[in-house]
């Protein structure tokens, strides 16, 4: 059996830390970079889009709230309407003799 030179298990060893510095090094960019895009988002005050949904959904919400206080509103108008026009006839016992 032949033996390898210790060169080439040295060369080894130098690549291997090289790429795993490398990939480090990627990962550590990578948090940089989404440190930085978050510290823009922060300072131009925008909004994720998770938070914009969230609120579209409230509104949404309250539209229908407001849609169906509106339908409630006008019911008991009519209704009102309708009591008032009974009671602006005669009122019973009003102008007979007593």
């Amino acid at each position: 059996m032949t033996e390898r030179p210790r060169f080439f298990d040295d060369l080894a060893g130098v690549a291997g830390g090289a790429l795993s510095a490398l990939a480090g090094l990627r990962e550590e960019a990578g948090s940089a970079a989404r440190a930085q895009a978050d510290e823009l988002i922060r300072r131009l005050d925008l909004v994720r889009r998770s938070e914009l949904d969230a609120v579209a959904e409230l509104a949404a919400n309250a539209r229908v709230g407001q849609e169906d206080a509106i339908a409630r509103i006008a019911a008991l108008e009519a209704r009102l309407a309708a009591l008032e026009a009974g009671q602006a006839g005669p009122q019973p016992g009003a102008g007979s003799p007593a």
